[in-house]
C-alpha cells in the first residue's frame, strides 16, 4: 500500500535551521520520493518503507535537540503526481 506523508518539523529552540536541514537531507538520501515547499516536506512510497524511515529519522532528530514539534499527515495513496486543475 502506498502512502503520502506531509511533515512540518519545528525545533523549538534558537538553532532550529540546522536541525531542519539535516532532517530533510536524511529524507532525501533515502531513495524515496521527497518533495519540499516553504511550509512542509512530503514523503511518498510504500507504507512500511516510509514509516520505518520516519520512525528512525524522527527519533534521531528529536535526540539531537532540546525541544521539538513535528506535525504529520498521512494519506492512503501516492499523491506525488498531484496537479491542481484550476
Amino acid at each position: 500500500m502506498n502512502i503520502s506523508v506531509e511533515l512540518t518539523f519545528s525545533p523549538l529552540q534558537d538553532d532550529f535551521e540546522e536541525h531542519i536541514i539535516n532532517f530533510i537531507k536524511k529524507l532525501r538520501a533515502s531513495g524515496l520520493t521527497v518533495l519540499e515547499n516553504p511550509l512542509s516536506t512530503q514523503v511518498y512510497g510504500e507504507y512500511d518503507e516510509v514509516m520505518d524511515l520516519l520512525k528512525e529519522d524522527i527519533k534521531e532528530a528529536f535526540e539531537l535537540m532540546d525541544k521539538g514539534l513535528l506535525y504529520m499527515k498521512v494519506v492512503k495513496s501516492d499523491r506525488s503526481d498531484y496537479e491542481p486543475h484550476f
